[in-house]
């Protein structure tokens, strides 16, 4: 994977760089021995490694406005990272860049029921923001994989999602305002406490710009009441384009359920070894949850039944408690974990249309069997979020980077069928290459000129997104 080298005057200027930021900032705020900043040189795509020039923990606003103002006096570049769980590369460091984190910055800052929202601190990781709500009983609807230990800024930047975005949407669709400190230290508020802001819709620019206009350092988001009750379902199949198949018609039947999750053989038989949570071995699995009063639920449930019978499932099991529903969502749950327990993974993630499912798994087995790799298949099968996971030896020579490519044929693949290269995980440094496969160079100019505006020395997040050769000359100057 190619990055930009580091700039010479940069990291000759180290020693005045790090006294700068110790000037701003507490001692213990500051990591600039090499050892330290290593526990900073990637972020959840661990193939790709850099060690950066020194890493920032502020704890307000101010303080990072103060970082922010530094280092675009003296033409550092800022990584912003959250908690570092992306798995496309997009906090991955430069070495000479400053890594700025938003982990100590975790504050409940505004709670306001009668409006439903929250206020928090950026840094605040996704499950809290329910943990801190929860008790009087509402929700924060987005729920990625990570929501134990990603943080609400992460979110914001990749625009993620999780297993019930089908019914709730994706942070955009629950995100109403923000703090954002731009390059030069400036700080702006954009959104708020209402549904909609008056003028241009910014807010909609900045969440998922993958940390390439400003750090976030505040969120309002939206909260809602928690549901009555919520039941999931789990449905074996013999194939996969059965299960394919039996996702369009829920779709296209006009049922809205909270979720709709799907695993294949590989992910089930590794999930099942790990998790034991009684999963049935078949070529397709489908975890379909839906929500609401008893009654409504009841009827959800016997409609989607009903449509699962018309594809002759090997098995259909409907939790009736508590701790049913529990082992029907832990395999599911556990996936990534399980994958990791018995090969190196890459986990992709692009979006393709529900009524393409059918043809798009038939063909990632095709491009498994020619590159001589498992994929293991799990992802939101309800709006076509897909996560395959390409299984490799990272100790084998060249097996990386087969599965690179094997990965790059599969996100082509979801754009070849009407898709895009990504749904939550961002473009990082993992798709930045196959920009072009999905934009044209107008296209790409357009986007990069929003930038522009927001960063014009090009020092935030500057070797994300875009192909380097793309961004050579902006960077440059």
């Amino acid at each position: 994977m190619e990055m930009p080298r580091p700039n010479p005057g940069v990291m000759s200027d180290k020693a005045r760089i790090i006294a700068g930021l110790r000037a701003i900032l507490p001692d213990d705020a500051v990591i600039s021995d090499p050892l330290e900043t290593r526990a900073y040189e990637c972020d959840g795509l661990a193939a790709y490694r850099c060690t950066p020039l020194a890493v920032v923990l502020p704890r307000s606003t101010d303080e990072v406005a103060g970082v922010m103002r530094l280092c675009h006096a003296m033409g550092v570049p800022v990584v912003p990272r959250g908690s570092g769980t992306s798995l496309a590369g997009g906090a991955m460091p430069t070495a000479d860049c400053v890594v700025l984190g938003v982990g100590r910055m975790t504050a409940v800052l505004e709670t306001d029921y009668a409006n439903r929202l929250v206020r928090v601190q950026s840094g605040r990781t996704n499950l809290s923001v329910t943990g801190a709500v929860e008790a009087d009983g509402w929700f924060y609807a987005p729920d990625p994989s990570s929501q134990l230990a990603c943080a609400i800024a992460g979110n914001i930047a990749m625009n993620s999602g999780g297993a019930h975005c089908l019914k709730y949407g994706v942070t955009t669709n629950n995100l109403l305002g923000v703090t954002v400190v731009l390059m030069d230290g400036r700080v702006i508020t954009l959104g708020g406490g209402h549904l909609d802001a008056p003028g241009l819709d910014l807010l909609g620019i900045i969440c998922g710009s993958e940390g390439q206009l400003g750090v976030v350092t505040e969120a309002t988001l939206r909260i809602l009441p928690k549901p009555e009750g919520a039941r999931p379902i789990l449905l074996g199949f013999a194939a996969n384009e059965v299960a394919g198949a039996c996702v369009a018609d829920i779709i296209k039947a006009g049922i809205l359920p909270v979720a709709i999750e799907f695993m294949d053989r590989p992910c089930i038989r590794v999930c099942e070894e790990y998790a034991k949570a009684g999963y049935p071995d078949c070529e397709a699995l489908l975890i379909v949850e839906v929500e609401g009063a008893p009654g409504e639920i009841d009827e959800q449930l016997s409609r989607i039944k009903a449509i699962a019978a018309r594809h002759d499932p090997v098995e259909m099991r409907e939790s009736q408690s508590a701790e049913e529903a529990g082992r029907i969502w832990l395999g599911r749950k556990s996936a990534f974990s399980a994958i990791g327990r018995v090969a190196d993974y890459m986990c992709l993630d692009g979006t393709i249309p529900v009524n393409e499912l059918p043809f798009v798994l038939r063909r990632i087995a095709e491009l498994s069997d020619e590159y001589g790799l498992r994929v293991a298949n799990v992802f939101h099968a309800g709006d076509g979020n897909m996560h395959p996971l390409i299984m490799f030896d990272a100790n084998t020579p060249g097996d990386l980077e087969k599965c690179e490519a094997l990965g790059a044929e599969i996100l082509k693949l979801c754009v070849a069928v009407g898709g895009c290269l990504t749904g939550e995980h961002g473009v990082g440094i993992e798709k930045r290459d196959l920009m072009g496969v999905q934009f044209a160079a107008a296209d790409m100019e357009a986007q990069m000129r929003v930038k522009d505006v927001f960063d014009p020395k090009w020092l935030l997040n500057p070797a994300k997104v875009f192909p380097l050769a793309v961004t050579a000359s902006r960077r440059a100057g």
